[in-house]
């Protein structure tokens, strides 16, 4: 297998990363979350007052690793909904989950699901809506340990100004996207 680039933001230049750091309870479990895209990264790094943006570079060696791969479906959608519960994670024995991003952080769906608002179809459906980005998430010492840094570069407040505006963009097209198919399958299912 070859070896993949990945990119993680931050306020933190993390030449090793602690797959223990993170919340147990995001769209993958506990570990140290990345992507292949480089401009998704970078739309999605935050600015904090007094702390620099950063954006890190690594390979991870796929080379004797257990990979599962999750494309958005029933399993992709159990997996996640699972772990935002904080459940035991079904897929302990892999060392690297690729995936699609749950898309809902504008809405919180997956709480809607869990407090009945959303049945299970509709909150599926919601969640496969709009662009599809990957993350790579590293969940064992051994995938750790085969993720090499590359280095980092800080991103300056006018390149962040661009990559919020490229985001709120996405986020407005995303809104309206989902208010509407959130009326149609709620209409659907009452009849």
């Amino acid at each position: 297998m070859a070896d993949i680039t990945l990119y993680h933001a931050g306020f933190d230049i993390i030449p090793r990363p602690d797959i223990h750091f993170g919340r147990k309870n995001a769209d993958f479990g506990q570990g140290f979350y990345l992507s292949r895209d480089k401009d998704f990264c970078k739309r999605w790094a935050r600015e904090k007052r007094g702390f620099k943006t950063i954006l890190n570079k690594y390979s991870l060696s796929l080379d004797g690793l257990k990979i599962k791969r999750l494309e958005r479906g029933d399993e992709w959608f159990d997996y996640i909904f699972a772990n935002r519960r904080s459940q035991p994670d079904t897929l302990a024995e892999y060392d690297v989950i690729i995936g699609a991003i749950a898309n809902d952080t504008l809405f919180d769906t997956m709480g809607m699901t869990t407090s009945g608002v959303l049945n299970r179809e509709i909150s599926s459906a919601l969640l496969m809506l709009g662009a599809e980005y990957e993350q790579t998430v590293i969940k064992t010492e051994l995938a750790a340990s085969r993720l090499s840094f590359l280095g980092a570069e800080r991103l300056d407040t006018d390149e962040l100004a661009r990559c919020k505006a490229a985001l709120r963009a996405e986020e407005e097209a995303f809104i309206e996207l989902f208010a509407t198919e959130l009326e149609r399958l709620t209409e659907a299912a009452d009849t």
